[in-house]
């Protein structure tokens, strides 16, 4: 079967013919010979794409988007992704361009009549409009946070002395027994990681080596790399013996993991587990004087719905309408920011009236970044690191 596809409605926009032939990869290895031998050519990686770019199908973060939808592994970076292939972020990027050329192009307007020291652009305007700029840029790079994580996966550690439940909680979670449970503390001595897909978000959870302190090699290795999977994580799960911990060693461990993640934007989730081997009002008493407290057991998987339902709130807390833009590409991410940092110094340029040039410099610097993100300016050494991570034959 060959399909013929006129450059206008041709994913490339060029005149393309598609060959459908039969499954067997021996007629499949047969025609690509002989189309070969006829002149056409093996597509590099992402060619399809970067035609499609370059005739104008479509602007760069839109090819890039192409790319997001194909790697996307749940149902919310898959959203996202078709969201900013359809040109939603590309439209909102675009409207920035336009209101700042237009002031941008006023005091070139005025360079041009330098002796006559006449003024186009009004001061006052432009450091509204400014203003107005940064509050959009500001919202867009706050969505990163978010965006990355729908992208890549919100990683989880799941920590706690040794014995206390991890293995058997990170089982519960994933609904398979990933991970050996044992009454032996120490079984784990590397960290396991595994993907779940919670309404449609995938979080990344890492079952680490109980942390305590001991003379093995090897586990003192696993227990060096509980540390580095708590540094990298968003969500930080302590796991506690309701039961058996002091409200003082509570305070110690606590402690320790506040000291490693004070940066914003990560949690920290106590997990009271084994709380079926104690009584209940007592257990809660001794957590009264502590934040985001779960109580479960997880061998009876009692409450294993509150863990899960707390680690979906905190990756949407403070976000999002359905009809906000969100960023997610880590290029976009720096483009907006070099973006406003120039638009600052373009606010600190009215504020001490500097002289129309100085002022069109820091404008062209946002213009700049901004046209980054679409690929209304780029250079060949951009393009050809975006398109060679996407596969053959897109």
């Amino acid at each position: 079967l060959v399909s013929i596809f006129k450059e206008k409605k041709s994913y490339t926009g060029e005149n393309t013919v598609e060959i459908s032939t039969h499954g067997s990869p021996y007629i499949q290895q047969q025609v690509l010979q002989l189309v070969l031998k006829n002149g056409a050519k093996q597509a590099g990686p992402g060619e399809f794409t970067f035609r499609a770019f370059m005739n104008g199908k479509m602007d760069l973060s839109q090819a890039e988007a192409v790319a997001d939808v194909i790697a996307s592994t749940s149902e919310a970076s898959h959203q996202l992704a078709i969201q900013q292939m359809r040109g939603g972020f590309s439209l909102e990027i675009n409207q920035l361009r336009e209101e700042l050329i237009h002031f941008a192009s006023l005091i070139e307007l005025e360079l041009d009549f330098g002796e006559e020291d006449i003024e186009f652009a009004n001061r006052t305007d432009l450091k509204t409009l400014v203003m107005n700029l940064q509050n959009k840029l500001h919202r867009l790079i706050a969505s990163f946070n978010y965006g990355n994580v729908v992208k890549t996966g919100v990683p989880v550690a799941i920590i706690g002395e040794p014995n206390v439940g991890k293995s058997t909680l990170l089982n519960v979670l994933l609904n398979e027994e990933r991970a050996i449970v044992s009454s032996i503390a120490g079984t784990t001595r590397d960290t396991i990681e595994d993907e779940i897909s919670i309404k449609g978000i995938n979080f990344r959870f890492v079952d680490t080596a109980g942390i305590r302190d001991t003379k093995d090699e090897i586990e003192s290795i696993g227990i060096k790399k509980s540390y580095e999977k708590i540094d990298q994580a968003s969500v930080v799960l302590l796991l506690v013996d309701a039961v058996a911990i002091s409200e003082e060693q509570l305070q110690q461990q606590v402690k320790m993991i506040e000291q490693r993640i004070h940066q914003k934007n990560k949690l920290l989730l106590i997990i009271a587990n084994k709380v079926d081997k104690g009584n209940e009002k007592e257990i809660k008493q001794k957590f009264n004087s502590f934040n985001n407290v779960l109580f479960i057991s997880a061998k009876d998987h009692h409450n294993i719905e509150q863990v899960t339902e707390k680690l979906f709130e905190h990756v949407h807390s403070g976000l999002i309408a359905s009809n906000d833009t969100v960023v997610t590409n880590a290029r976009h991410f720096e483009a907006l920011t070099q973006a406003n940092a120039a638009l600052i110094n373009v606010l600190e340029g009215l504020d001490n009236n500097i002289t129309g040039d100085f002022l069109a410099m820091d404008i062209r610097q946002a213009l700049y970044h901004l046209g980054l993100i679409s690929g209304i300016i780029s250079n060949e050494d951009l393009l050809d690191n975006i398109f060679s991570k996407f596969c053959i034959g897109k």
